[in-house]
């Protein structure tokens, strides 16, 4: 059974994107995805085909680039929720020079109100160089307070590293 929120984090290209989609597989709940990516590019575009190759046919695929709450409502209890990811959700937010607050503040209580298991993806962001400059260093505070909110809200956290998943927290048991 999957608890209320999962929070899946983890650097990119480490493996957190199949781990989440596996813990909603494994659910035995009707899979439901919800896309944040803005195809910017052709790039970006391929891998967003090979997550959807790679995730098949049986998936509800909602685009929530930006408004996360309607889909988070609209979930019903029999669905299990893949938001991937929060990062370029994120991006979304800072470049669309959104209210930064009061987005967090929206996302966080449309996954505690959510009737349906969520997971959520997201990247650490802190572990490398200071970015040089002011808009990437924006981003990358305002990504690790948004990590530290979801972390506290998550009733599991794990962490992927080299397709390796650690526990981080547990509150189900």
């Amino acid at each position: 059974m999957l608890p209320s929120l999962t929070f899946v984090l983890g650097g990119a290209a480490s493996g957190k994107s199949q781990v989440a989609e596996n813990i909603i597989f494994n659910s035995g709940l009707s899979p439901v995805y919800l896309a944040t990516a803005r195809i910017w590019d052709d790039e970006v575009k391929v891998k967003v085909e090979q997550h959807r190759a790679r995730r098949g046919p049986d998936w509800l695929t909602i685009d929530a680039m930006v408004d996360l709450s309607t889909p988070l409502k609209d979930a019903s209890s029999d669905q299990a929720i893949l938001l991937d990811c929060a990062t370029m959700w994120l991006t979304n937010v800072v470049l669309d020079e959104r209210d930064l607050p009061a987005a967090q503040a929206g996302m966080l209580a449309a996954l505690a109100a959510c009737a349906a298991p969520v997971v959520v993806v997201s990247n650490e962001v802190g572990q490398g160089i200071v970015p040089d400059n002011a808009l990437a260093r924006r981003f990358r505070e305002a990504q690790g307070r948004l990590n530290i909110a979801l972390a506290a809200q998550a009733d599991r956290v794990l962490h992927v590293v080299a397709g390796l998943t650690r526990t981080l927290k547990d509150d189900t048991a």
